[in-house]
């Protein structure tokens, strides 16, 4: 099977994804590595993956189940998480976690979204939300919000950094919602209620560099970076090299709508974000974000990701 049917029959080009009749397909990006083996972290078993002609490597994981933790294993034998992990309930130096987006039951089918203009806007930050400082927790409070005349949430990064307590501007994991604010359901449930009670949620991102500290997308491929530009944070990404590079952020983009029904994002830092490319990124960001929502609209609709 080629990689472009692979990709297919995914939702995403890169991560973990759960099959219908059981087992994960397994894909990463790492053109560095000659050999990659996925890692049972819980069995210790290990599954040599298929390298492809453009530096994906591939395995179908039989055993993988919904909380199943797996590492890959580079070709000097270090173990590291998946740079597309679903989760990292440890942290961003543990083993990833299978997770199935299948099962949460969302009640917000009847949601069509907000428009651009009318609103007030309320930024937060789950961790300081509330004294629990969860997802959960900050739910239970959503209608007070509403009350307010509060009519969009705006949410503070919550790609996994870390520590326990961060603003999330330094988020390594892209796809992994901070372990410390609850579970990714715990954060599905967040944004169903919100939609119940008349909220809209957008999401901050950051695509404008990494944080320091465990960000090991470098061991799969310095291509993720350059230094062609200067960059007020780190070092700036790579988004005029491989298409895969550039991917890993698109589509980021997309997977917060599809998998999360965000209802938009807002991207940090946008004077940091450089392409020279013909398409320059932040376009292919909102043209993601686009599609991902379908017949939702988003703030504005026409330019779905709210940028500073």
């Amino acid at each position: 099977m080629g990689s472009g049917t692979k990709e297919r029959l995914r939702r995403l080009s890169v991560g973990a994804e759960l099959l219908p009749d059981g087992g994960a397909d397994v894909r990463v990006w790492a053109p560095a590595c000659r050999r990659l083996d996925l890692v049972r972290a819980d069995t210790n078993a290990i599954l040599a993956m298929e390298r492809e002609p453009d530096g994906h490597f591939h395995v179908v994981d039989p055993d993988a189940r919904d909380g199943g933790r797996y590492w890959f294993r580079l070709d000097d034998g270090r173990l590291r998480p998946d740079p597309a992990s679903r989760y990292q309930p440890e942290g961003p130096h543990k083993a990833s976690a299978y997770v199935d987006a299948r099962v949460f039951r969302w009640t917000d089918a009847a949601w069509r979204g907000v428009g651009r203009d009318g609103h007030v806007m309320y930024e937060l930050h789950v961790g300081t939300f509330t004294p629990e400082g969860t997802w959960r927790a900050a739910a239970e409070q959503l209608q007070a919000l509403a009350r307010l005349g509060i009519t969009v949430i705006e949410m503070m990064p919550i790609a996994e950094f870390p520590g326990r307590f961060g603003w999330g501007y330094d988020g390594v994991g892209l796809y992994a919602p901070m372990h410390a604010y609850g579970t990714p359901d715990d954060l599905r449930g967040f944004v169903d209620r919100a939609h119940a009670v008349d909220l809209a949620v957008i999401l901050d991102v950051v695509y404008n560099h990494l944080g320091p500290d465990g960000n090991y997308l470098h061991e799969f491929s310095p291509d993720y970076f350059t230094d062609k530009y200067k960059n007020d944070w780190g070092r700036a990404i790579n988004f005029e090299g491989p298409e895969a590079a550039r991917q890993y952020f698109v589509e980021n983009a997309g997977y917060w709508i599809d998998e999360y029904h965000f209802d938009g994002l807002r991207l940090d830092a946008t004077q940091d974000i450089k392409d020279a490319s013909p398409h320059h990124v932040i376009a292919d960001v909102v043209e993601t974000a686009r599609r991902a929502a379908g017949e939702r609209s988003t703030p504005g609709n026409e330019i779905p990701a709210l940028s500073a």
